[in-house]
């Protein structure tokens, strides 16, 4: 009886990781995009979780009345929203670019 004993190439951590994230003998096939697309997802759904169950009152409109979307702030399920407005955004980094300097902004 002969055996025939062959050789194996040990490969690389990265090399079985790639060979993994490309194989279509997956069940779910990942790829590169979705390398970077699942962690993405995640930690936006995480996000808008969080911000719909306790996200602060936004000033919208400038005239200081907050409008507030969150549970935490009496909305229910249907009531409830993100506030996603540009106007929101721009409240938030309004110091940096009107500041005359650093000491100010700070």
């Amino acid at each position: 009886m002969t055996a025939i004993l062959e050789r194996r190439e040990s490969e690389s951590l990265w090399g079985r990781f790639c060979n993994w994230i490309t194989s279509t003998e997956n069940r779910l096939y990942i790829g590169w995009f979705g390398v970077l697309m699942i962690p993405t997802l995640l930690t936006a759904t995480s996000v808008f979780i969080i911000a719909f169950i306790a996200a602060p009152p936004v000033d919208i409109d400038g005239i200081r009345e907050p409008v507030s979307g969150s549970l935490l702030y009496g909305n229910n399920i249907i009531s409830g929203a993100i506030i996603p407005t540009s106007a929101a955004i721009g409240l938030h980094f309004y110091p940096i670019w009107e500041a005359a300097s650093v000491d100010e902004w700070f």
